[in-house]
């Protein structure tokens, strides 16, 4: 097997050239395909696999081998004529009730990283299971592979268009739509030069509510940022947001999983603060009840909020395939994640950045509040916290081992603050009296160390990641003191 090749919290990712090449894709195609002829999905063969890909540089080139390697070996194949969101593909399969999905995407990853993403039967990510069992058949066969045209014309592999009115239509039964183009807001979308693109322009348009996106065009540099919504990535979307004196502002990552946004006073939402409010929503004004899930870089406040609302939580590994499992088995109303992956109960047991988008329109505007205000009041009742999240890059067994130390060895204070308590669900959670904490943690998708915090205050919240940053950078000179000539990182 080759050993650039790895599943983490969502698919395989590699540098393209480097480690994600032709040959390695056709490597995992080939896994998959023997996965699938093994498993209860690959019992029915009329059955096919929808091949989907994000705008990265030659991922319809890509998906292509995905789908000459799967009709190769025997398996029906629907391959998209364009680019489309990995949600839609999701949707896709679980309307088709396909044998499965493949999305070629990287996903948030700089533009320099491809990826696979793997969809199941029910329209969501791969669980843990499937893609251990996808790995373990890496490199056991050698690819077989079927030139398209051939496949297509055995009628192996045909193009499909993507089900763009069918998911308008599930989406716009899910969410008040109407109430949203009554209002007089104006919104902003910026899908990052993602494939996002203007979906939800489509979903409100005709009515008071004025919806304008920026950034539409494919772009496999993403305008020389990481297609992320964070705010350092965002320029473009805080100017057009104070430019316009716009209501809100709505960003999307590049396959349009993920959700951010920009309030009315031009400052940035953080997920921290869009689940709580889709929460609060949910619960308080449709009245719904159901267990939350949150991942172990989630707030504090979600857990406040559900205890008041009388709702159980139940905290995973991050990774949004550790809350499509808990849905696919339990009653979840909600399941969200730091990095702005929301799925809600009577959808799929996926992330989806239109959607969740939309029910934060429909929120706020129920609340009858801007977003600024929205996140006050929910301040207000159950307390201050300001998040901010920082990448360190650097390869990944340095991570992994400043990680192991941290949690053999933990420091007692942190910041002038004292460490109360620490968990290692995933990574290194400190967490202060005060209920502040601060998450190390190695990514499962690029060679970055993750440092997640959440405080009281902005100000403190600076300190524990200035802090923790210094802590890494202590650990990392030990490490590498540590380190016998000639068995170093480079």
């Amino acid at each position: 097997m080759p050993t650039s090749i790895r599943f983490g919290t969502d698919g395989w990712r590699g540098r393209i050239a480097e480690d994600f090449t032709f040959r390695n894709v056709e490597i995992v195609a080939q896994a998959l395909a023997d996965y699938l002829e093994t498993s209860e999905a690959g019992t029915d063969a009329d059955r096919p696999v929808l091949v989907g890909y994000d705008r990265r540089f030659l991922s319809e080139h890509f998906a292509a081998r995905v789908a000459e390697v799967l009709a190769g070996n025997g398996l029906r194949v629907g391959l998209y004529r364009r680019d489309l969101p990995t949600p839609l593909v999701s949707f896709d399969v679980h309307r088709q009730q396909a044998r499965a999905g493949v999305v070629i995407t990287a996903s948030h990853n700089p533009p320099e990283f491809n990826g696979f993403k793997i969809k199941e039967p029910f329209g969501g990510s791969a669980r843990p299971e499937v893609t251990r069992a996808v790995e373990a058949q890496l490199g056991r066969s050698q690819p077989r592979r079927h030139p398209l045209e051939r496949a297509q014309a055995e009628g192996l592999v045909r193009w499909i268009d993507p089900p763009d009115d069918a998911y308008i239509h599930r989406v716009r039964a899910l969410v008040d739509v109407e109430a949203i183009r009554r209002s007089n807001w104006h919104v902003i979308v910026d899908p990052m030069h993602g494939t996002a693109d203007r979906y939800m322009e489509r979903m409100l348009g005709g009515g008071r509510c004025r919806v304008e996106t920026i950034r539409t065009e494919r772009d496999p540099l993403f305008g020389g940022v990481h297609p992320e919504p964070m705010p350092q990535h965002l320029g473009a979307l805080f100017d057009a947001v104070r430019a316009a004196q716009a209501t809100i502002g709505l960003a999307h990552d590049g396959d349009g999983d993920r959700l951010a946004a920009v309030g009315e006073d031009g400052r940035f939402i953080t997920p921290h603060q869009i689940f709580p409010l889709l929460v609060w929503h949910l619960v308080r004004e449709r009245g719904e009840r159901g267990i939350i899930v949150r991942t172990f870089s989630q707030s504090v406040l979600v857990d406040r909020l559900a205890d008041a609302l009388g709702c159980p939580v139940r905290i995973v590994p991050i990774g949004f395939k550790y809350i499509a499992d808990l849905m696919l088995t339990e009653d979840v109303l909600i399941g969200g994640e730091e990095s702005g992956g929301i799925g809600v109960r009577g959808y799929l047991p996926e992330r989806d950045g239109t959607f969740a988008g939309l029910l934060l329109l429909e929120a706020l505007i129920a609340r009858g509040q801007r977003p600024s205000e929205a996140v006050r009041a929910l301040w207000r009742e159950f307390g201050e916290f300001q998040y901010r999240r920082e990448d360190l890059h650097m390869p990944v067994e340095r991570g992994k081992a400043i990680v192991a130390r941290l949690t053999a060895d933990p420091p007692d204070r942190l910041a002038d603050a004292r460490i109360v308590d620490i968990q290692t669900l995933d990574g290194t959670k400190l967490l202060f009296e005060d209920a502040s904490w601060i998450l190390f943690r190695q990514s499962g998708t690029e060679p970055v160390l993750r440092i997640y915090v959440e405080a009281t205050s902005a100000e403190k919240r600076d300190r524990i990641m200035d802090a923790g940053r210094a802590l890494v950078r202590q650990l990392a000179a030990h490490l590498a003191d540590e380190t016998p000539v000639g068995e170093g990182d480079a």
